[in-house]
This record gives C-alpha cells, sequence and structure tokens, in this order.
C-alpha cells in the first residue's frame, strides 16, 4: 500500500524535471502520439469495462426472472 507514498513528496521543481527528462528521452513530436495511444487505450478500457458491467447486470436480471 505504501509503494506510491513517494508521489506525497514531489513538488513543483521535481515535476518540472520530470517534464523536461521526458521530453529530451521522447522528442517533444512523439509526446503527442504518445498521448494519444495512451488516450485510445483508456478509451478501449473503459469501453470493455462497460461491456461487461453491463453483460453482468443482464446476467443478473436473466437469473432474477427465471426464479
Amino acid at each position: 500500500m505504501n509503494t506510491l507514498a513517494f508521489i506525497q513528496n514531489i513538488g513543483g521543481g521535481s515535476l518540472v524535471i520530470i517534464v523536461l527528462v521526458i521530453i529530451l528521452l521522447f522528442g517533444a513530436k512523439r509526446i503527442p502520439e504518445l498521448a494519444r495511444g495512451l488516450g485510445r487505450g483508456i478509451r478501449e478500457f473503459k469501453d470493455a469495462t462497460k461491456e461487461i458491467q453491463e453483460d453482468l447486470e443482464e446476467g443478473l436480471k436473466d437469473k432474477k426472472t427465471k426464479d
């Protein structure tokens, strides 16, 4: 549970340094591409979880009507 506790100690200066390092590693042109890919992945994950939730709710309704 305490594995992400270090995130609480990050200040504004540290965030600036982290962003600069990311820009140096990936380049300014690649960052929008990475963000788009991340957005697509998050959208697909949300769609999949919504589909699973709907299937579960439908299964529960079917079970209630059979009883």
